[in-house]
């Protein structure tokens, strides 16, 4: 069974046992507009939680795409060096960035749950 949890910064990450899929969420994609590049990291990175991952830019911005959680990158999306517009169309689904193995499901409890970013994106 897998788990969605998010940051304040508009990043998500699915968990799967001890790979998390990372992405960002639909209210991010309504704020950048059209995305039109995306920076992936490479497979084979450490990331630390709340480091810079990748780069997003979009017709009005460019913007950092922080770790939700740290791991070593075990996967990239590589639709989105062809169609970074699938960033847009599906956030959460086929416009993921990339994947890691965790370095620990700690991370992961100072996460906004599903209801919880909803009610903080209500405040915005």
């Amino acid at each position: 069974m897998s788990e969605t949890r998010y940051t304040d910064q508009h990043e998500w990450v699915r968990v799967e046992g001890d790979e998390g899929t990372v992405g960002i969420t639909r209210y991010a994609t309504e704020q950048l507009g059209d995305v039109v590049y995306v920076e992936l990291p490479k497979v084979g990175k450490v990331l630390t939680k709340k480091a810079e991952a990748a780069v997003v830019e979009s017709v009005k911005a460019a913007s950092e795409v922080y770790a939700p959680v740290g791991g070593t990158v075990t996967a990239v999306n590589e639709e989105l060096n062809a169609d970074p517009a699938k960033v847009n169309a599906a956030p959460e689904e086929g416009g993921w960035f990339f994947k890691l193995k965790l370095a620990g499901k700690d991370e992961l409890s100072d996460l906004m749950t599903a209801d919880k970013y909803a009610e903080y994106v209500k405040g915005l």
